[in-house]
């Protein structure tokens, strides 16, 4: 093995890590030590910031098996850098899985013990024989001493973003132990070998790897926060910059830095406590509860969920309960409100592990998988509602994952360790201010060699060039750029738009695509039944209107819409799918579950039996009052019993029951889900010719259509078998009923909303799990796709019999007129330029999720030119609306996703900006969650981002201005040995500076959006002329007032008997100038005269920069910014013209005459009507003046403009319909395929 060898953490996952091996030296650890000593602590501060430096300077490279430390880096396009120390545990085994040989669950102080291995003779007997465990880290310890006598062996382990990863010799890596998944095991496996519980022993055992069952949020104590906070760059930088500022007695200003900067990290402090606080508290409210689990020996113990541990068997209550772990049904069922996890609130039933016989398991019995199986796992932060059990068994699961490796334990991990918020801003603003370190660099050597020239002292010259730096490296910097976004998330919250991750704010600013969910987002979340039309002999009835009538309260349609659902009682009200309970509510029948004393009576679960109100039983003929009775017995006891459920599965696309009326030997199986699967699960002969006529006929009105199918059981299969029995052989030689016919309407807002997306020229795509061509009709409805445009749908067929894979292409429907299938012209201009002109789009392509995933397989290169027109995308599991997010992304979209939660959890995450529009616990995943439940919210958030990203363009070139004025007047000054005083710096930064920066950036969103979309980074052609242009206006400004005050008839060198003012002055203030000798030289004429001149440039950038239209109000229309620039303007005009003498006295200013005031007024005025007009010529004709100063034609920055351009020169493109597309892998390289083109 080679000491350079770099292993690969996570392959695969989204938090895939490069790991290095090293082990500590001495000799450099003493090396760093001498180093930090001579750097009075500062090497030690870099090291804390550059993990990666800190690790290569104290320690060697060796292999990760000896490592002593690992030094970790993420593959993603962060490449962020992690240490890690290693640890060693001793333990009785390598593999927590593994059965010790030697197992008693005997106190310690009987005989047994003697030979038992992992009892120490001198543990005490504890309570109920199990050791109840902090969560303080000491159960380890407490458990390796109990299992002293065994042989021990050596476990490696390290611990990162609350996982660990422990060497494996078998993989020669790291890896980490997520639970009873690890082993890949058979369902029936889990039923065999997992159901019968563990033994104390095993438990504590295993719990040494899994660790304590607790989802950890440590809140921080105040001063490691603290000290975190305070070890930050800027921080020091600041600190550096009061030290320096007190050794120079600028003492006012220092301490208003010191105000300024402790009211900056106590705010950041409280903020962070709280977050900490609120996710503990979410965390905690139910992660400690004492359960009851299945020992070895048949015996159940109550325990404390934090001891449980894969494999343990858990008894769920019947009264429900919150689970503490992912756990997976081996017996009874459970409804259960997922909502905390899905965003869904519609409870769920859970059924057990299916357990196939041992001659059916061949094909059936896959490995387990929470995903596959998730209809049978209960996850933790799940609120079991009610369970429906057995009277000699109780209702019991098979612990599968513990603390962190559960579902919530996930979600709380990615909240604490989110990804960086990469934007190309936050790049820009780093570079920026490196340019502004390298001016401060040259004003530092400027400074030096000035001094010596002028033989300056040497402590003046250390200060006076330092002071340089802390100039033009602004302190406020990073004050004033959150200011925006703060105000920003202030207005949205007023809209009901609560965000999480602000940062985000100003990244929707630049969405240029945004996905949809239908269901819920852009139509009615409620479905109506619009009718039904039954199927008799393999022919279609007319369609009729309601499925309550007499003649149909016996037939199998009506029974099937009766039992065939997962709807539940929960205290007293029917709860359930919303679908579900539309399609039952029509039938007008009844549904009754067993109560709890009920189902204890019987020995097996008491069936929820459905059955029709009398008054929809055929009335029966006249007879004897004895007959009469007889018969209303028996038309009463028309009804039928649930025996058996398989749940809806998104991946099967259906549901099914095995039900039995009352009367009947022969059990029967319903089924009901998409009518293309239902369709194909029936004998050819009771499906209509003209099914899918029909089918498309109703799809293409927009209606979603059920498919209900319905088999008779034979007689030998008994209730038994039937709990046992594999939903693949109830789901065959199924009788085709018919189809239910339901209405999904449009949400009032949704076309309105889609129009100003469309107008803006930000794409919108639709993203359902709903059937095609309802997505296709429900896009069209909605304006989505215009009336006149063809849809091209992709129908991709996977590899078979050595047949390559293929994609064939068909119109979605006839256009009503010869439509000219031209390609997409979309704007090569620069990103920032009025990106994409309205073009009309003739063409959209649509697809399902089973074409999506053969094509993002097969055909990788293709799925990029594909979702560049891609519009509709149907039948999407969830985890393919989240490939569908990164391939955009891939091809440099912005991507917004609106969802309502159900589905939508990891693509909200994923994109740029997800909004959910579910209030549930859910949107915890989702940066911004509305509290409108349509789809409005979307521009509105886009406009406040569009908003917020320019108030930050504002902001920090009005922040860079501020540093390069203040630089030039101080380098002006040094040439004469002076400075601005303390208080000219101190009314400068706090009075001007902050007020005008605070304010600034209160203008709210401009009302509508445009179709141009604001720069997306600092480095951009007109930001950085613009900045330039502003640069060297104030320079020029400056530098001639200083040149031009020393060509004054009346100018001298100043001393504080000089007076000028009497000259020409009418006013009669000789006394001014009467003031205590001035050590720094800061009064002079030179000072005041820059003073005044740079006062009004700080104000003239200001409005210069501070723009409003397209994508902010005007500024007029902010009066507290209005407000500060007319006071400040008022007073700086006072002063000049009137001076007071306490107020030049407090800011060191000179008298002058008033001559010289007047023309400083000219100077101050032609200035700003030179910013003014530079910067609207640049506003105008930026773009214009670039090109012609840079001819050379640029490429397109964005890749889907770079495909815009490739597809435009490709005469192919769009594929013709009734073509097909196919795929031939080359052997040397199995992912690069040849594209042919074949003819139907």
């Amino acid at each position: 093995m080679e000491k350079g060898e770099l292993k690969i953490l996570n392959k695969g996952e989204e938090e895939e890590m490069e790991l290095q091996g090293y082990r500590l030296c001495r000799w450099r650890l003493a090396l760093v030590g001498f180093g930090v000593l001579c750097t009075g602590g500062f090497l030690l501060l870099l090291l804390y910031w550059m993990p990666e430096w800190c690790v290569k300077s104290t320690c060697t490279r060796t292999t990760a098996r000896d490592a002593e430390v690992v030094l970790l880096r993420s593959t993603d396009e962060f490449r962020r850098w992690f240490l890690a120390r290693v640890r060693v545990m001793l333990a009785p085994g390598s593999n927590p899985f593994h059965s010790l040989e030697t197992q008693t669950t005997s106190p310690p102080s009987s005989p047994s013990s003697l030979s038992c291995p992992f009892s120490s003779p001198s543990s005490p007997p504890l309570a109920n024989g199990y050791t109840p465990h902090p969560s303080d880290g000491s159960p380890a310890q407490e458990l390796s001493r109990r299992f002293s006598d065994y042989q021990p062996t050596q476990m490696r382990y390290f611990t990162f973003h609350s996982t660990k990863y422990y060497w494996s010799d078998e993989m020669q890596n790291f890896n980490v132990l997520t639970g009873l998944e690890d082993l890949e095991v058979s369902c029936s496996t889990i039923h065999s070998e997992h159901s019968a519980g563990l033994t104390r022993n095993q438990q504590e055992y295993r719990r040494l790897f899994f660790g304590v069952n607790e989802i950890a949020v440590k809140v921080p104590s105040v001063f490691k926060l603290l000290i975190k906070e305070v070890l930050n760059p800027f921080y020091i930088f600041q600190l550096f910059s009061v030290i320096l500022w007190s050794v120079d007695e600028y003492y006012y200003y220092a301490a208003a830095i010191v105000f300024m900067s402790v009211i900056s990290i106590a705010t950041s402090l409280y903020t962070i406590k709280k977050q900490y606080i609120m996710l503990h508290d979410m965390v905690a409210a139910h992660s400690i509860v004492r359960v009851s689990v299945c020992r070895a020996n048949n015996d159940v113990e109550e325990i404390l969920s934090t001891d449980l541990v894969p494999g343990d068997v858990v008894v769920i209550p019947s009264n429900g309960t919150i689970m503490p772990c992912d756990a997976v049904l081996v017996s009874g069922t459970c409804i259960v409100n997922e909502s905390m996890l899905t965003g869904e609130s519609v409870p769920v039933t859970k059924t057990n592990l299916p357990n196939p016989p041992p001659g059916e398991r061949e094909g059936v019995d896959g490995a387990y998988n929470t995903e596959e199986h998730k209809r049978h796992t209960l996850f933790c932060g799940t609120n079991v509602i009610q369970t429906r059990f057995y009277t000699g068994e109780l209702v019991k699961a098979v612990v599968v994952r513990t603390g962190f490796s559960t579902a919530k334990g996930q979600l709380v991990r990615s909240i604490l360790y989110p990804k960086p918020t990469d934007f190309k801003l936050y790049r820009d603003a780093y570079l920026f201010l490196l340019c502004l370190v390298a001016v401060a660099g040259i004003g530092f050597v400027y400074s030096i060699v000035l001094s010596i020239m002028n033989e300056v002292p040497a402590k003046t010259i250390i200060i006076e060039s330092l002071d340089i730096i802390t100039i033009t490296v602004p302190p406020a910097l990073p004050a004033a750029m959150t200011a925006g976004i703060v105000y920003a998330q202030r207005r949205l919250k007023k809209i009901g738009i609560f965000c999480i991750s602000p940062q985000r704010i100003n990244i929707c600013g630049q969405i240029n695509l945004v996905c949809f969910d239908k269901t819920g987002t852009l139509t009615e979340d409620g479905l109506d039944l619009w009718g039904v039309q039954r199927v008799e002999s393999g022919c279609f009835h007319l369609s009729e209107e309601t499925a309550q009538k007499e003649n149909l309260v016996k037939s199998q349609f009506v029974a099937c819409m009766a039992t065939c659902h997962s709807l539940t009682k929960i205290e007293g009200q029917l709860s359930g799918d919303p679908l579900d309970l539309k399609m039952f509510e029509a039938t007008g029948w009844i549904l009754e579950e067993a109560t709890e004393e009920e189902t204890a009576l019987h020995n097996r679960i008491m069936p929820t039996v459905v059955r029709p109100p009398k008054q929809l039983l055929p009335s029966q003929p006249d007879a004897s009052a004895e007959q009469d009775m007889e018969l209303a017995e028996l038309s009463s006891l028309y009804e039928i019993g649930i025996v058996r459920q398989f749940p809806f599965s998104s991946g099967l696309q259906r549901m099914s029951v095995v039900s039995r009326t009352l009367g009947e030997k022969c059990m029967d199986a319903f089924m009901k889900g998409a009518p293309e699967v239902v369709a194909s699960l029936c004998k050819k002969e009771t499906v209509p010719e003209d099914f899918a006529e029909v089918l498309e006929g109703y799809t293409k009105q927009g209606f979603r259509v059920i498919a209900l199918a319905h088999r008779r059981l034979g007689s030998k299969l008994n209730w038994h078998k039937v709990q046992n029995i594999n939903r693949d052989y109830i789901e065959a030689n199924m009788e085709f009923l018919g189809l239910i016919i339901m209405q999904n309407k449009l949400k009032a807002e949704t076309p309105a909303v889609l129009l100003d997306l469309h107008r803006a020229n930000i794409r919108t795509i639709m993203v359902t799990g709903d059937n095609m061509l309802t997505a296709i009709s429900v896009a069209r409805d909605c304006g989505m796709i215009p009336p006149e445009d063809t849809v091209i749908i992709a129908d991709a067929l996977p590899p078979h019999d050595g047949q390559a894979a293929k994609i064939t292409w068909r119109y979605a429907d006839k256009p009503s007129r010869t439509t000219r299938l031209e390609e997409i012209n979309i704007s090569l201009e620069a990103e920032v330029h009025l990106e994409e002109p309205k073009t009309q789009e003739l063409y959209h392509f649509a697809m399902n999720g089973k074409s999506f995933a053969i094509i993002a397989e097969h055909f990788p290169d293709m799925l990029q030119k594909l979702v560049l027109h891609g519009t509709v995308f149907a039948r999407m599991a969830p985890d393919q609306k989240t490939q569908l997010i990164e391939t955009l992304q891939g091809v440099d979209y912005f991507v917004g996703m609106c969802g309502d939660g159900a589905n939508d959890c990891g693509a909200l995450k994923r994109a740029h900006g997800g909004i959910s529009l579910s209030e549930l616990e859910a949107s915890v995943a989702s940066p911004f969650t509305s509290k409108t439940p349509n789809i409005s919210c979307v521009p509105s958030l886009i406009r406040e981002g569009r908003a917020a990203l320019i108030t930050s363009f504002c902001v920090f070139k009005f922040m860079a201005l501020y540093s390069i004025i203040q630089y030039i007047s101080v380098t002006l000054l040094y040439s004469v040995s002076s400075n601005l005083g303390d208080f000219q710096f101190l009314f400068i930064d706090i009075a001007i500076i902050l007020l005008i920066v605070f304010t600034m950036s209160l203008n709210p969103a401009w009302k509508e959006l445009v179709p141009r979309r604001p720069p997306s980074g600092l480095i951009s052609g007109p930001l950085l002329f613009s900045v330039l242009t502003q640069i060297l206006i104030c320079l020029g400004f400056q530098t001639f007032t200083f040149l031009w005050v020393k060509k004054q008839p009346w100018y001298e060198k100043w001393k504080p008997l000089t007076d000028v003012c009497n000259q020409s002055d009418p006013l009669n203030v000789s006394d001014l100038n009467n003031t205590e000798v001035d050590e720094h030289n800061i009064q002079n004429f030179e000072n005041t005269s820059l003073f005044y001149v740079s006062s009004f440039q700080y104000l003239i950038v200001a409005i210069v920069f501070s723009k409003g239209k397209p994508f902010r109000q005007p500024s007029y229309k902010n009066w507290p910014f209005v407000l500060s620039a007319v006071g400040l303007y008022f007073f700086l005009l006072f002063i000049m013209f009137h001076p007071v003498k306490g107020i030049d006295g407090f800011l060191e200013i000179v008298c002058v005459p008033f001559e010289w005031r007047l023309q400083l007024f000219l100077v101050i005025l032609v200035n700003a009507a030179v910013s003014v007009l530079v910067e609207g010529l640049i506003d105008l004709q930026g773009y214009k003046c670039l090109s012609w100063l840079c001819p050379s034609k640029t490429a397109p920055k964005a890749r889907y403009m770079h495909l815009a351009q490739e597809l435009s020169l490709d005469p192919d493109w769009p594929p013709k319909p009734t073509t097909t597309t196919e795929a031939k892998p080359r052997p040397e390289n199995g992912s690069v395929y040849d594209i042919i083109i074949i003819n139907s």
